[in-house]
């Protein structure tokens, strides 16, 4: 089966955010105050193929671990669909 894997990666809570911090400070200038706080992450597509949806999401939870997340800094969550 083919799959599509939506992979979404953001810093730890307890981390500072530097780019979320400026993006924050930035939109109090575009007239929207009421923004207190923004965390900026990354996604990830991936389009595998495997023989179950648990099997899949054991090779993008490996490709998080192995490459795609630094896990002292991120965290991820991984959404999986069957592609028809």
């Amino acid at each position: 089966m083919i799959f599509q894997v939506e992979i979404d990666v953001m810093p730890h809570k307890n981390l500072l955010d530097p780019q979320g911090k400026a993006v924050a400070n930035s939109m109090g200038r575009i007239g929207l105050s009421n923004v207190k706080d923004v965390r900026i992450g990354k996604h990830i597509a991936l389009e595998l193929e495997a023989e179950d949806e648990t099997t899949a999401h054991l090779i993008a939870e490996k490709a998080c671990k192995n490459l795609l997340v630094n896990p002292v800094m991120e965290f991820f969550e991984i959404h999986l669909t069957a592609a028809i």
